[in-house]
């Protein structure tokens, strides 16, 4: 049975290799581990909305691929099937956000995954909810 910690990493190397979307917004995956991730996203001038803040599907965007790698830190290839986000304070042109992502629960083929979504000063910009399901094996 491989190593959890080294198969979530193996994992991730492998989704973030053909991840053209979240690289293309200009994220960083930071760490791994089994139902957890950490990435940030820098908010640029193209992600600023008409009240001068990140637009909050960009928020989403950034709050949902946190939620797949920490969805996906296992064996198998896990889907999005509900999520949920809550605004708190807007993000601004320049500000580096972090979003971590954490599993809650995993039962037979579902899970639940909490990520917060906050400036590099700690300010929490959204709180996110996720429901994953399980699709395939890996490799399947």
């Amino acid at each position: 049975m491989p190593d959890a910690q080294a198969q979530a990493e193996r994992r991730s190397a492998e989704m973030w290799a053909e991840d053209t979307a979240s690289k293309a917004m200009g994220m960083a995956l930071v760490e791994v581990g089994p139902g957890r991730a950490v990435m940030t996203m820098r908010v640029r001038e193209v992600m600023v909305n008409g009240h001068g803040t990140l637009h909050g599907g960009l928020t989403f965007a950034f709050a949902d691929s946190v939620f797949a790698f920490a969805a996906n830190s296992y064996d198998y290839q896990a889907v999005g099937v509900q999520c949920d986000i809550v605004y708190h304070a807007p993000g601004r042109l320049g500000d580096l956000l972090v979003g971590t992502g954490t599993e809650v629960t995993r039962a037979g083929r579902s899970g639940l995954y909490d990520v917060a979504v906050r400036r590099e000063d700690g300010t929490l910009i959204a709180s996110f909810r996720g429901t994953s399901r399980i699709v395939m094996p890996r490799g399947g």
